[in-house]
């Protein structure tokens, strides 16, 4: 049965406290739970990230996730340049998953406490180290006067999951105050009954434009009943809900009703130490695992989760700090790469508008759409197409240069 409270007391020592209840951290506790490890979630409550909700079928099939919690089911994506330039870019054989943050979480949470994790909603304080190599951690309990006594639980490790600007991070882990970030903001509006005629419910439109985002990009996500309306950008005074009512106009979406707004910072590199050398992990956007140039990272936080309780396992079981490493070295092997190639894309592609629109033109390639969706699909560099590979090298080359015509 699922166990929630709001505080709680007593001499109970945790095997872990995970700290924050988003896809990593309820990933994390779900699996530490089922292995038989007391585990406490903690997680504020209420809290809604904006998130395009985009996820691949990898994601459902790796962590048990029910088809019944995709709102929409994408078979594409529509690029558009600065000039209204439009690329198509079908999936062939294939689709891309759309989740309400909301319900997902929840779920999430709730399968983590059905296989034996216990939830307790409030917000996190802050976590000292203790006798014998526990630590403890104090939070306010939801609902408790602003002088009410902070509650405080024991544990022998402890999962930082808090988001991207983690108070856990940042009390634990040198360098974890110099993350980077986006900020990111989205409107959920209602799906109008009547739409034009180039409005296509199976797609995700992303555009890249400076007026609507100087450094990142814009999109609208179907989920059903509801979309997704938003834009991010690292920079300063850039107005983004300004830049989401522009996007909203133009597309003849402005009258359409709003459901909520949301806002919040997404990091763009994973920190270079996600542990803090006894016994404090990081996992999720708290560890910076969130894909540059894409944004994506419901599928990097669940896994980020998944390896963190790997690592807390073997810690808890040898007492050697040391195993709280792997968790980042497993998730960087397979996936620095990838990252460092988004940033790389990022920085450069996304510098200007004349470069927007070579960007989008380079989308617009057979090869590069493949291996686009291949990646996103299998989460990994495709190996299995070398002469695609050397074409679109070949013609990156020619838009860097500009021998290619925008």
């Amino acid at each position: 049965m699922s166990r929630e409270v709001v505080g709680m007391a007593g001499n109970e020592i945790f095997d872990v406290a995970v700290i924050g209840g988003g896809p990593s951290g309820a990933t994390a506790a779900n699996d530490l739970a089922r292995r038989g490890h007391s585990v406490l979630l903690l997680d504020k409550a209420g809290r809604i990230k904006p998130c395009g909700g985009a996820i691949p079928p990898k994601l459902v099939d790796d962590f048990g996730i029910p088809h019944d919690l995709l709102v929409a089911r994408i078979a594409g994506a529509r690029i558009i340049s600065p000039k209204n330039r439009c690329v198509d870019m079908p999936i062939e054989g294939g689709y891309v998953g759309m989740v309400d943050r909301d319900v997902f979480d929840e779920w999430l949470r709730r399968r983590a406490a059905i296989n034996g994790a216990q939830r307790v909603s409030g917000t996190f304080e802050r976590v000292l180290k203790g006798d014998g190599g526990t630590s403890t951690v104090h939070y306010r309990p939801k609902g408790a006067a602003p002088d009410a006594p902070v509650e405080a639980v024991r544990a022998r490790t402890v999962i930082g999951a808090d988001g991207a600007l983690s108070a856990v991070a940042r009390q634990c882990v040198k360098g974890a105050d110099r993350m980077p970030f986006v900020f990111a903001y989205h409107e959920i509006v209602r799906t109008p009954e009547t739409f034009d005629a180039s409005y296509d419910p199976t797609r995700c439109d992303v555009y890249y434009n400076g007026r609507m985002s100087p450094d990142f990009y814009s999109w609208i996500f179907p989920h059903g009943q509801t979309m997704s309306i938003g834009t991010g950008s690292a920079h300063k005074g850039f107005s983004l809900r300004g830049a989401v009512g522009d996007l909203r106009s133009i597309t003849g979406l402005d009258n359409a009703e709003t459901i909520r707004r949301e806002g919040a910072p997404i990091p763009l590199k994973p920190l270079g130490r996600w542990d803090d050398g006894r016994n404090v992990l990081l996992a999720g956007d708290a560890a910076g695992v969130v894909a540059p140039a894409s944004g994506e990272g419901i599928y990097y936080a669940m896994l980020g989760g998944r390896l963190a309780a790997d690592a807390t396992e073997e810690f808890l079981r040898s007492g050697d700090a040391r195993a709280l490493r792997q968790a980042r070295r497993r998730f960087m092997r397979v996936h620095g790469p990838v990252f460092w190639i988004l940033g790389i894309m990022q920085t450069y592609w996304y510098g200007n508008d004349d470069r927007r629109e070579r960007f989008v033109r380079i989308c617009n390639d057979r090869d590069v759409q493949t291996l686009t969706w291949d990646a996103y699909m299998n989460k990994e560099l495709v190996k299995a197409r070398p002469i695609a590979h050397v074409r679109i090298f070949f013609k990156n080359l020619a838009h860097l240069t500009g021998l290619a015509s925008a």
